[in-house]
């Protein structure tokens, strides 16, 4: 599991570079909700998730939820062809509220 993290001007910046699933599930949500409680703002890019199944989804939703509980700012970014793909086959980009940018001609890659 790699999560990369940078802070600029108050603003946690994480990179997720792995899978999310059923494989990395514990240790990811743990590290990621770990990072969530240390910073006032944070920013998810999707780019680099190779893969995501529904415990990936999960993870997703449950840092969402605590973010919310926490009263911190949290959005997801550069989401990647595979999150795009189990967005939209689950129907879950307008539960999650952030701006998706698709790809030059409207696909996912």
């Amino acid at each position: 599991m790699s999560i990369d993290v940078n802070s600029k001007d108050g603003v946690s910046h994480l990179s997720i570079n792995d899978e999310m699933t059923i494989y990395t599930a514990t240790a990811m949500k743990n590290e990621l909700v770990d990072k969530l409680c240390h910073c006032h703002e944070m920013e998810i890019s999707l780019e680099n998730v190779s893969e995501i199944d529904s415990a990936g989804v999960q993870i997703l939703i449950a840092l969402r939820q605590e973010a919310a509980q926490l009263k911190k700012e949290m959005r997801f970014v550069k989401h990647s062809a595979a999150v795009l793909d189990v967005f939209e086959t689950l129907n879950l980009a307008a539960h999650f509220g952030d701006p998706i940018v698709l790809p030059a001609g409207g696909k996912s890659q």
